[in-house]
């Protein structure tokens, strides 16, 4: 068979180096895969295909200093994972027993018992023996927190099964987000990253293992991984297989191009997640091992892990150089893989992610036809929700007026960008004090959302932003303690609505929300350090950034309290729940960022877009990436329809929901789609997008008691313009005006 397309050049930094105990390795996990009815007799594997596979060069390559028997226990739970695959591929994916593999894969949790007491039931087939042997022989000396994290990856890996076998059953290609976000899980490099931990003889600390920089690594280690296996075993898993969980066909789909100019954007973008990787080695951990106060020695067990991740990224490319599961006959012929192109030796691509040029002229943005397939509806009490939130905008102290390019925002602007209009949309069954609540939330959040750039951008203080950060948590109690005076007119408003929302609330959901005002809040500060330094980010950890700094899991909790009886906290966290939501979220990101494109771009000098993060990207023009990112809107938007129709049916049955249960479930999904439908429809009819408001908003406000104005004050409204701002109250000229107008 002729080979699909040219492996391209394969950008890795770090040389690979071979553990001196690969042959006792060999003959251990041999012997050990033996012993487990793994090969004759199996109906999977004989001898010769685990000997031609050669997993003991896989741990050699990949974990080179770790002793002979640590090398020995690595190279077994390797052979068991390909060995799983290939039972599973052999028995429910090529037969398409869904629900047989569901009976297989639920067993698997009980050979993790997470106690002391590590029993178990006997085996039933060698999958089973397998994970019995290796957990009772790994997990003892290992803290609470690694069990648990190793644990989850590992179920991870073998529940996802179901989602790649579902999808071969449909004929279904995921798209491109989809697939980054399934592939960690069933790809098992998370996994992958816990064997390091316990390889290299340091675990990464409970306190700092959930924060952004850990994830990332871990995340952008994974996608690299899976990516450079794409590009290797297309050729075995698409053609021989009928795998349709492949990065490779993902794009070639997605994009409509030649399976070539797929390769080539698969390498690009795992050169991207690797550079991702190197980014937050160099940038963040540092500022992290500072934030949690991380002790010299657990910091060195750090980065002894990090450095682990970038052995085995090297070790692992090497092993597909010479494994005989792989595509790889033409690079082992060719110019030796390893070597980058000219173009990143150079290091163009990466030097092009740090010199975009702020506000340039990009013109009136385009809008073409969204794939938003749900009805309006907007809620009666629109008017009101309107007079409401102008009022208590000037009431917390969020408008200021007449301070030239000092302000935040003035009433004009509050009143142009009409936030009463999408709570109408996205709640039209709220009564009049809930739509004036979420109405005033998003007021909130948007209002945060412009304040951390003009207040901390123009100074550069990244402290003082985290700092800013940092207080708003004392206006959230979650024992219903009273909070702190207000500093600044963002913390009033926040402790105003903490206290309207939250006291109602059982605990658990005040938990959430508090967490995911944080996160959001969080995010801020890693728009802003990017604004900082000019860095356009790379397109998985923008996508996944923009969720947070967008505030959908925020206002997400709102649809929720509307629908919690019969839908435990449970199912809320599973997959299809999860995937769910994550979907819907996606598209009202990129809605927002091709309405925003040239707010953002042009008048703001903004790096957060999803269509320059697409142009740089792909180094394309403005109307192909305008294609890509619609194109993506629309494959989330049916994804999501995917999922209602075809897995949460599933879902309930799993969790045994009665009619009730069913049908809050479905006003859920039904919130979901209005709260979708009232974005595009706010963002459509908003003044906050559009060119002729967008210059308006740049003249100097109206003349108001706000500051120096008139003849000779040029020179202290230009050191106006310059101060911290400052929140105080708008001036009763200015709030009757907002009144007047709204």
């Amino acid at each position: 068979m002729s080979q699909p397309f040219e492996l391209p050049d394969f950008y890795v930094p770090y040389p690979a180096r071979l553990n001196p105990h690969v042959e006792e390795a060999r003959a251990h996990s041999g012997q050990w895969a033996g012993d487990m009815g793994m090969l004759a007799g199996s109906g999977v594997w004989e001898r010769a295909d685990l000997d031609a596979h050669d997993y003991a060069l896989l741990c050699a390559y990949t974990h080179p200093d770790c002793d002979a028997a640590e090398l020995c226990l690595i190279t077994e739970w390797y052979v068991w994972v390909f060995f799983f695959d290939d039972h599973f591929l052999q028995v429910f994916k090529r037969t398409g027993d869904y629900a047989g593999s569901k009976t297989y894969l639920d067993r698997l949790p009980l050979f993790m018992p997470m106690g002391a007491d590590l029993s178990m039931p006997e085996p039933a087939n060698p999958v089973e023996a397998g994970l019995a042997d290796l957990w009772t022989r790994t997990v003892p000396g290992m803290s609470a927190s690694w069990r648990e994290r190793f644990a989850e990856s590992t179920r991870n890996l073998l529940d996802e099964s179901l989602w790649e076998l579902a999808n071969i059953n449909r004929g279904r290609v995921a798209n491109p987000v989809e697939y980054i976000e399934m592939r960690r899980k069933v790809g098992g490099a998370p996994w992958s990253a816990g064997l390091v931990e316990h390889a290299v003889g340091a675990e990464v600390p409970a306190r700092v293992a959930g924060t952004r920089p850990m994830r990332v690594l871990r995340d952008a280690f994974s996608d690299a991984v899976h990516l450079r296996n794409d590009l290797f075993s297309y050729q075995r898993e698409v053609r021989d297989e009928g795998e349709l969980s492949n990065g490779v066909l993902v794009l070639e789909k997605f994009l409509g191009s030649t399976t070539q100019e797929a390769a080539n954007a698969v390498n690009d973008l795992l050169t991207s997640r690797l550079q991702q990787f190197e980014h937050t080695v160099f940038f963040e951990l540092g500022p992290m091992f500072v934030e949690h106060a991380v002790d010299p020695l657990s910091a060195a067990g750090v980065l002894a892990y990090v450095k682990g991740l970038q052995d085995w990224q090297s070790g692992g490319h090497e092993w597909h150089l010479r494994s005989s599961r792989y595509m790889n006959e033409r690079a082992k012929a060719g110019r030796p893989l390893g070597m980058s192109s000219i173009v990143d030796l150079l290091g163009a691509k990466r030097v092009r992610n740090f010199t975009h040029v702020p506000y340039q002229r990009v013109g009136p943005v385009q809008i073409p036809d969204l794939y938003v397939p749900f009805e309006l509806r907007l809620s009666p009490h629109l008017d009101r929700a309107r007079r409401d939130t102008v009022a208590w905008g000037t009431e917390m102290g969020l408008l200021e007026a007449g301070v030239v390019g000092a302000a935040v925002w003035d009433p004009d602007k509050l009143i142009d960008f009409d936030f009463a209009l999408a709570a109408a949309g996205m709640c039209p069954d709220a009564g009049p004090e809930e739509l004036a609540l979420v109405s005033h939330w998003l007021t909130w959040g948007t209002y945060g959302d412009d304040y951390f750039p003009v207040v901390f951008g123009r100074s550069g203080n990244l402290a003082a932003a985290r700092i800013a950060v940092d207080r708003l948590s004392a206006f959230m109690p979650l024992d219903g303690s009273p909070v702190p005076p207000p500093a600044s007119a963002l913390e009033r408003s926040m402790g105003d609505l903490w206290a309207r929302t939250a006291g109602p609330m059982p605990p658990a959901a005040r938990r959430k929300l508090r967490a995911d005002v944080e996160s959001m809040c969080s995010a801020w500060l890693w728009e802003l350090a990017n604004e900082l330094a000019h860095h356009v980010p790379d397109p998985v950890d923008y996508m996944e950034m923009r969720r947070l700094t967008f505030g959908g899991e925020l206002t997400m909790d709102m649809c929720r309290l509307r629908h919690t009886k019969g839908i435990s906290e449970e199912l809320y966290r599973s997959g299809p729940m999860r995937a769910l939501e994550n979907a819907m979220t996606d598209c009202g990101v990129l809605v927002n960022d091709i309405f925003s494109y040239q707010k953002e771009i042009e008048f703001e000098g903004e790096v957060h877009n999803c269509i320059l993060v697409v142009r740089n990207f792909f180094d394309c023009d403005y109307p192909a990436a305008l294609t890509i990112v619609n194109d993506l809107l629309t494959s989330r938007m049916k994804q999501f329809e995917h999922i209602v129709e075809h897995e949460l049916p599933i879902l309930g049955d799993e969790f045994g929901l009665d009619a009730d249960g069913r049908r809050e479930l479905d006003g859920y999904v039904a919130e979901l789609r209005n709260w979708v439908t009232g974005i595009l429809n706010w963002h459509r009819h908003c003044r906050r997008y559009d060119e002729e408001t967008l210059r308006r908003h740049k003249r100097p406000p109206r003349p108001c008691l706000g500051g120096p104005t008139g003849l000779g004050t040029s020179a202290a409204t230009a050191i106006w313009a310059g101060r911290a701002y400052e929140p105080r109250r708008t001036s009763p000229s200015c709030a009757a005006s907002a009144a007047g107008t709204a």
